[in-house]
């Protein structure tokens, strides 16, 4: 009769140390002594306090948009590692939906805040318009352009794929005609009626554009779109599939309730500190939410992986573009809240220059650092006119 009891105690014994495992090899991913950025979760607790507790909104602002920097960090490792258990064009498939998950938080978040109180319907049209306006711009001029000067620097002559940019290139080109007709419709007068359904009709295409552009990169086509397999862009930590999902799920959760704080502190921040909304929404939201997915792209260019850098930068610009735009105006229909995709001529101006001259400066297949100078210029003086139009 002892024999089992020893057998049992040894399983159990057994089972506790891999769940102590899990839980190590877990938790260790918030560890600063992992990743350096997660000293900045320090702000995750600070936000909840002044947020729920002191009810301060200037600072749970600053603190929630500083907090979300380390979480979508984590968040992209938790993905990453997910891809690695399935096939490629899943992977594929799961970087792609997760790749700007922030942005996706924060103007559901935002959308549904517009459907719950209606008084604050403007202003949070405002924030879910500007912020995926500010996300294109960031990565077509900020990131690029940032990618371009420092590898530039560190190698002076750098090639990439033509043919990738250039189906990259053209999708964001349909997009910008998708964001100008709406506008076009509105300066000729047409009711707000009118420019709603042109934009909820419009979106159902883009998705399913978007659709075919990731079977065009995942499937048909895949040869175009292909890095060295030494490429990753990020180096793998070794989670279980299971950790990776608790990862991502947690992360996500943490992620969403900072954007909860961020949302509804964005207006007395505006007013308190004189900054126009349309300013953080298309500068100040997309840096921070992006910041981590912005550094990879930029330490890869150093490495002279530019078709990673570039795919990073280009490819989440499309993805905002043709998916989560889109996305956002089906939602707030289903909602019943006017999201259109007329996003002012102003921020439809500046989306058509900024894909213009990205295009133009991409299209040798070559870059140095002057043409990343020049896209940080374009972005310096875009942030300025943003700055100044409120």
């Amino acid at each position: 009769m002892q024999q089992p009891s020893s057998t049992a105690s040894s399983v159990i014994e057994t089972t506790q140390e891999e769940l102590n495992t899990i839980e190590v090899s877990l938790l260790s991913m918030f560890s600063p002594r992992k990743h350096k950025l997660n000293w900045l979760l320090i702000a995750f607790p600070i936000a909840l306090w002044a947020g729920f507790v002191a009810h301060n909104m200037n600072l749970a602002f600053v603190f929630s948009i500083i907090s979300i920097m380390p979480i979508a960090f984590l968040m992209g490792k938790a993905t990453e590692e997910i891809a690695h258990y399935y096939s490629q064009s899943i992977g594929g498939l799961l970087n792609a939906t997760f790749g700007n998950a922030v942005e996706l938080i924060i103007a559901t978040i935002a959308i549904y805040t517009a459907f719950k109180d209606p008084s604050q319907s403007e202003l949070m049209l405002i924030v879910v318009q500007a912020s995926l306006i500010g996300s294109i711009l960031g990565n077509l001029l900020l990131v690029a352009g940032l990618s371009l000067l420092w590898g530039g620097i560190k190698h002076p002559n750098q090639e990439f794929s033509k043919d990738a940019n250039a189906s990259n290139g053209s999708l964001l080109l349909l997009a910008v005609v998708a964001l100008m007709l709406p506008s076009a419709l509105g300066e000729a007068g047409g009711t707000a009626s009118q420019i709603l359904d042109l934009s909820r009709y419009t979106a159902i295409v883009l998705l399913i554009i978007y659709i075919f552009a990731m079977f065009f990169q995942l499937k048909t086509h895949t040869h175009l779109f292909e890095v060295d397999s030494g490429e990753d862009l990020h180096e793998l930590e070794g989670l279980t599939q299971k950790q990776a999902w608790n990862l991502l799920i947690l992360s996500t959760i943490m992620v969403s309730i900072m954007a909860e704080i961020l949302v509804h502190s964005i207006e007395y921040t505006a007013q308190d500190w004189s900054l126009p909304s349309l300013f953080i929404g298309v500068i100040l939201l997309p840096f921070f939410g992006n910041a981590a997915e912005h550094f990879t792209a930029v330490i890869v260019a150093g490495k002279n992986k530019m078709d990673l850098s570039l795919g990073i930068a280009i490819g989440s610009s499309v993805q905002i573009a043709l998916l989560i735009a889109p996305l956002m105006v089906i939602f707030a229909w289903i909602l019943g809240v006017g999201l259109s995709l007329n996003f002012g001529p102003m921020e439809t101006t500046a989306t058509f220059a900024s894909i213009l001259i990205a295009n133009f400066i991409l299209s040798d297949g070559k870059s140095n650092w002057l043409e990343g100078a020049m896209l940080l210029a374009c972005y310096v003086i875009m942030g300025l006119a943003f700055y100044n139009f409120g």
